[in-house]
């Protein structure tokens, strides 16, 4: 299966809630990563943010999709 996705961290199921109809998944991500972000340097400037400094990453997307098995084999292709 492939999936147009771009941004991935590898992830271990760390907790399964379901009502019904929607299921809540929570995950541990499980690979160190490298994020980052483009923002305006009057930005980077008000925020003071340098090298060494301890920051919150906030991640703006509307959907997390959890991705198993024979996919995972499909995100090299």
């Amino acid at each position: 299966m492939k999936f147009g996705a771009r941004n991935q961290v590898n992830a271990s199921v760390k907790s399964v809630k379901s009502d019904g109809i929607m299921s809540l998944v929570k995950f541990d991500v499980t690979s160190p990563c490298e994020m980052a972000s483009v923002l305006t340097t009057e930005s980077l400037e008000d925020l003071n943010i340098k090298p060494g400094d301890e920051v919150e990453l906030v991640i703006k997307a509307i959907h997390v999709l959890p991705v198993k098995g024979a996919a995972l084999s499909a995100r090299a292709q």
